[in-house]
Protein backbone atom coordinates (compact mmCIF):
# COMPACT_ATOMS: atom_id res chain seq x y z
CA UNK A 1 0.00 0.00 0.00
CA UNK A 2 1.29 3.48 -0.89
CA UNK A 3 0.24 6.61 1.01
CA UNK A 4 1.11 10.07 -0.39
CA UNK A 5 1.08 13.00 2.04
CA UNK A 6 1.28 16.71 1.21
CA UNK A 7 1.05 19.72 3.51
CA UNK A 8 1.52 23.49 3.82
CA UNK A 9 0.71 24.63 0.28
CA UNK A 10 0.24 28.25 1.37
CA UNK A 11 -1.30 29.56 -1.84
CA UNK A 12 1.63 28.49 -4.03
CA UNK A 13 -0.16 27.05 -7.05
CA UNK A 14 3.00 26.63 -9.12
CA UNK A 15 4.58 24.41 -6.48
CA UNK A 16 1.35 22.46 -5.98
CA UNK A 17 1.06 21.75 -9.70
CA UNK A 18 4.67 20.55 -9.73
CA UNK A 19 3.90 18.12 -6.91
CA UNK A 20 0.76 16.89 -8.67
CA UNK A 21 2.80 16.22 -11.82
CA UNK A 22 5.35 14.32 -9.74
CA UNK A 23 2.58 12.28 -8.14
CA UNK A 24 1.22 11.37 -11.56
CA UNK A 25 4.61 9.97 -12.53
CA UNK A 26 5.32 8.17 -9.25
CA UNK A 27 3.14 5.12 -9.82
CA UNK A 28 -0.07 3.97 -8.17
CA UNK A 29 -1.13 5.86 -5.04
CA UNK A 30 -3.60 4.03 -2.81
CA UNK A 31 -4.29 6.81 -0.31
CA UNK A 32 -3.68 10.57 -0.33
CA UNK A 33 -3.59 12.79 2.74
CA UNK A 34 -3.43 16.60 2.82
CA UNK A 35 -2.40 18.01 6.21
CA UNK A 36 -3.65 21.59 5.93
CA UNK A 37 -2.50 25.20 5.43
CA UNK A 38 -3.84 25.45 1.91
CA UNK A 39 -4.15 29.14 1.16
CA UNK A 40 -2.56 31.88 3.27
CA UNK A 41 0.49 33.95 2.32
CA UNK A 42 0.75 32.81 -1.31
CA UNK A 43 -0.51 34.54 -4.45
CA UNK A 44 -3.13 31.94 -5.51
CA UNK A 45 -5.20 30.98 -2.46
CA UNK A 46 -8.53 30.19 -4.10
CA UNK A 47 -6.90 28.29 -6.95
CA UNK A 48 -4.99 26.11 -4.48
CA UNK A 49 -8.15 25.20 -2.59
CA UNK A 50 -9.90 24.32 -5.83
CA UNK A 51 -6.93 22.27 -7.06
CA UNK A 52 -6.83 20.33 -3.79
CA UNK A 53 -10.56 19.62 -3.97
CA UNK A 54 -10.10 18.20 -7.46
CA UNK A 55 -7.19 15.90 -6.51
CA UNK A 56 -9.16 12.62 -6.50
CA UNK A 57 -10.38 13.26 -10.05
CA UNK A 58 -7.00 14.60 -11.18
CA UNK A 59 -5.14 11.56 -9.88
CA UNK A 60 -7.84 8.97 -10.60
CA UNK A 61 -8.21 8.23 -6.91
CA UNK A 62 -11.29 6.92 -5.11
CA UNK A 63 -12.85 9.78 -3.10
CA UNK A 64 -12.86 7.52 -0.04
CA UNK A 65 -9.06 7.22 -0.28
CA UNK A 66 -8.55 11.02 -0.18
CA UNK A 67 -8.58 12.71 3.23
CA UNK A 68 -7.77 16.25 4.29
CA UNK A 69 -7.50 18.13 7.58
CA UNK A 70 -7.24 21.74 8.69
CA UNK A 71 -4.02 23.54 9.56
CA UNK A 72 -3.62 26.53 11.83
CA UNK A 73 -3.74 28.94 8.89
CA UNK A 74 -6.95 27.43 7.60
CA UNK A 75 -8.36 28.02 11.07
CA UNK A 76 -7.17 31.64 11.03
CA UNK A 77 -9.12 32.23 7.81
CA UNK A 78 -12.25 30.60 9.19
CA UNK A 79 -12.34 32.03 12.72
CA UNK A 80 -10.27 35.23 12.62
CA UNK A 81 -7.80 33.81 15.15
CA UNK A 82 -4.13 34.73 14.87
CA UNK A 83 -0.93 33.12 16.10
CA UNK A 84 -0.04 34.54 19.52
CA UNK A 85 3.25 36.34 20.00
CA UNK A 86 5.40 37.02 23.04
CA UNK A 87 4.52 40.46 24.48
CA UNK A 88 6.84 43.36 23.62
CA UNK A 89 9.30 44.29 26.36
CA UNK A 90 10.25 47.79 25.21
CA UNK A 91 9.15 50.54 22.82
CA UNK A 92 11.27 49.31 19.91
CA UNK A 93 9.89 45.78 20.20
CA UNK A 94 6.37 47.16 20.40
CA UNK A 95 6.85 49.02 17.12
CA UNK A 96 8.22 45.86 15.49
CA UNK A 97 5.26 43.89 16.80
CA UNK A 98 2.75 46.44 15.55
CA UNK A 99 4.37 46.54 12.10
CA UNK A 100 4.47 42.75 11.89
CA UNK A 101 0.84 42.32 12.97
CA UNK A 102 -0.35 45.02 10.56
CA UNK A 103 1.41 43.34 7.62
CA UNK A 104 0.35 39.85 8.69
CA UNK A 105 -3.30 40.83 9.09
CA UNK A 106 -3.34 42.66 5.75
CA UNK A 107 -2.18 39.49 4.01
CA UNK A 108 -4.60 37.18 5.83
CA UNK A 109 -7.48 39.58 5.18
CA UNK A 110 -6.46 39.83 1.52
CA UNK A 111 -6.39 36.04 1.30
CA UNK A 112 -9.88 35.77 2.78
CA UNK A 113 -11.17 38.32 0.25
CA UNK A 114 -9.96 36.11 -2.62
CA UNK A 115 -12.11 33.16 -1.49
CA UNK A 116 -15.65 32.38 -2.51
CA UNK A 117 -18.07 31.25 0.17
CA UNK A 118 -17.71 27.74 -1.28
CA UNK A 119 -13.94 27.91 -0.70
CA UNK A 120 -14.44 29.26 2.82
CA UNK A 121 -17.09 26.66 3.64
CA UNK A 122 -14.74 23.91 2.51
CA UNK A 123 -12.11 25.12 4.98
CA UNK A 124 -14.74 25.53 7.69
CA UNK A 125 -15.76 21.87 7.50
CA UNK A 126 -12.27 20.35 7.63
CA UNK A 127 -11.55 18.04 10.55
CA UNK A 128 -8.38 17.94 12.64
CA UNK A 129 -6.74 14.52 12.44
CA UNK A 130 -6.50 11.32 10.42
CA UNK A 131 -5.83 7.65 11.01
CA UNK A 132 -5.25 4.58 8.89
CA UNK A 133 -4.71 0.91 9.68
CA UNK A 134 -1.97 -0.04 7.22
CA UNK A 135 -2.07 -3.74 6.26
CA UNK A 136 0.58 -5.84 8.06
CA UNK A 137 1.92 -2.70 9.71
CA UNK A 138 -0.54 -1.10 12.11
CA UNK A 139 -2.00 2.28 12.89
CA UNK A 140 -0.75 5.45 11.24
CA UNK A 141 -1.96 8.86 12.39
CA UNK A 142 -1.92 12.20 10.59
CA UNK A 143 -2.07 15.71 12.05
CA UNK A 144 -1.02 19.22 11.11
CA UNK A 145 1.49 20.14 13.85
CA UNK A 146 1.03 17.58 16.65
CA UNK A 147 -2.03 15.56 17.67
CA UNK A 148 -4.65 17.89 19.14
CA UNK A 149 -2.66 21.10 18.57
CA UNK A 150 -2.21 22.79 15.18
CA UNK A 151 0.40 25.32 16.41
CA UNK A 152 2.92 23.31 18.44
CA UNK A 153 6.35 22.58 16.98
CA UNK A 154 7.68 19.04 16.82
CA UNK A 155 11.09 19.56 15.23
CA UNK A 156 14.19 17.44 14.60
CA UNK A 157 15.80 19.02 17.68
CA UNK A 158 12.75 19.01 20.00
CA UNK A 159 13.85 17.25 23.21
CA UNK A 160 12.74 13.61 23.13
CA UNK A 161 10.71 13.82 26.33
CA UNK A 162 8.76 16.83 25.07
CA UNK A 163 8.25 15.24 21.64
CA UNK A 164 7.02 11.98 23.16
CA UNK A 165 4.52 13.91 25.30
CA UNK A 166 2.83 15.19 22.13
CA UNK A 167 1.96 11.58 21.23
CA UNK A 168 1.24 10.33 24.73
CA UNK A 169 -2.53 9.92 24.40
CA UNK A 170 -2.46 8.38 20.92
CA UNK A 171 -2.00 4.81 19.76
CA UNK A 172 -0.08 3.76 16.68
CA UNK A 173 3.38 3.26 15.20
CA UNK A 174 3.78 6.09 12.71
CA UNK A 175 2.87 9.77 13.08
CA UNK A 176 2.86 12.08 10.07
CA UNK A 177 2.74 15.88 10.26
CA UNK A 178 3.59 19.15 8.58
CA UNK A 179 3.55 22.72 9.95
CA UNK A 180 7.29 23.27 10.53
CA UNK A 181 8.11 23.38 6.78
CA UNK A 182 11.03 21.04 7.35
CA UNK A 183 11.24 17.37 6.50
CA UNK A 184 12.06 14.92 9.26
CA UNK A 185 12.25 11.19 9.94
CA UNK A 186 12.73 10.57 13.65
CA UNK A 187 12.37 7.64 16.04
CA UNK A 188 10.74 8.45 19.40
CA UNK A 189 10.52 5.35 21.57
CA UNK A 190 7.98 3.12 19.78
CA UNK A 191 6.82 5.99 17.52
CA UNK A 192 8.36 6.83 14.19
CA UNK A 193 7.60 10.48 13.43
CA UNK A 194 7.66 11.85 9.89
CA UNK A 195 7.37 15.45 8.75
CA UNK A 196 6.58 15.77 5.06
CA UNK A 197 7.80 19.37 4.78
CA UNK A 198 6.04 22.10 2.82
CA UNK A 199 4.78 22.18 -0.75
CA UNK A 200 4.59 25.95 -1.00
CA UNK A 201 7.19 27.41 1.39
CA UNK A 202 9.97 24.88 2.08
CA UNK A 203 12.65 26.02 4.52
CA UNK A 204 15.60 24.07 3.23
CA UNK A 205 15.77 24.83 -0.49
CA UNK A 206 13.73 25.99 -3.47
CA UNK A 207 12.01 22.66 -4.10
CA UNK A 208 8.48 21.66 -3.09
CA UNK A 209 8.38 18.90 -0.50
CA UNK A 210 6.06 15.98 0.18
CA UNK A 211 6.28 12.26 1.01
CA UNK A 212 5.25 8.84 -0.24
CA UNK A 213 5.16 6.05 2.33
CA UNK A 214 5.09 2.46 1.09
CA UNK A 215 3.88 -0.20 3.52
CA UNK A 216 5.32 -3.58 2.66
CA UNK A 217 6.20 -6.74 4.62
CA UNK A 218 5.44 -5.07 7.92
CA UNK A 219 7.68 -2.07 7.24
CA UNK A 220 7.10 1.57 6.30
CA UNK A 221 9.46 2.79 3.58
CA UNK A 222 9.47 6.61 3.62
CA UNK A 223 10.40 8.60 0.52
CA UNK A 224 10.79 12.29 1.41
CA UNK A 225 10.53 13.88 -2.01
CA UNK A 226 11.71 17.23 -3.44
CA UNK A 227 10.26 18.71 -6.63
CA UNK A 228 11.56 21.71 -8.58
CA UNK A 229 9.11 24.44 -9.60
CA UNK A 230 9.32 27.78 -11.39
CA UNK A 231 10.28 30.19 -8.60
CA UNK A 232 10.32 33.20 -10.97
CA UNK A 233 6.63 32.75 -11.74
CA UNK A 234 5.78 32.73 -8.03
CA UNK A 235 7.96 35.78 -7.42
CA UNK A 236 6.17 37.68 -10.17
CA UNK A 237 2.85 36.94 -8.45
CA UNK A 238 4.23 38.12 -5.11
CA UNK A 239 5.07 41.60 -6.39
CA UNK A 240 1.54 42.94 -6.12
CA UNK A 241 -0.71 43.93 -3.23
CA UNK A 242 0.05 43.26 0.45
CA UNK A 243 2.07 40.14 -0.42
CA UNK A 244 4.89 42.29 -1.77
CA UNK A 245 5.81 43.76 1.61
CA UNK A 246 5.21 40.73 3.77
CA UNK A 247 5.36 37.25 2.32
CA UNK A 248 8.03 37.94 -0.30
CA UNK A 249 10.64 38.29 2.44
CA UNK A 250 9.32 35.30 4.39
CA UNK A 251 8.93 32.52 1.86
CA UNK A 252 12.16 30.63 2.00
CA UNK A 253 12.50 29.80 -1.66
CA UNK A 254 13.11 33.46 -2.49
CA UNK A 255 16.47 33.41 -0.73
CA UNK A 256 19.53 33.58 -2.91
CA UNK A 257 21.05 30.26 -3.86
CA UNK A 258 23.95 29.31 -1.59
Amino acid sequence: MRLAVISDIHGNLVALDAVIDDLRQSGTIDHLWVLGDLATFGPRPAECIQRVRALPETLGLDEKKFEIISGNHDRYLVTGARHPKKPAEDADKLKELADEWRSRDQVINWTLAQLSFEDYDYLRKLRNDLSLDAPDYGWVIGYHAVPGDDEANLKPDTPAEEAEDYLLDREGRLGIGGHIHQQMDRQLNHWRVINVGSVGAPKTDKRAEYAIITFENGEAHVDLRHVRFDVDTVMADLKYGPLADYRAVQMNFVKAEA
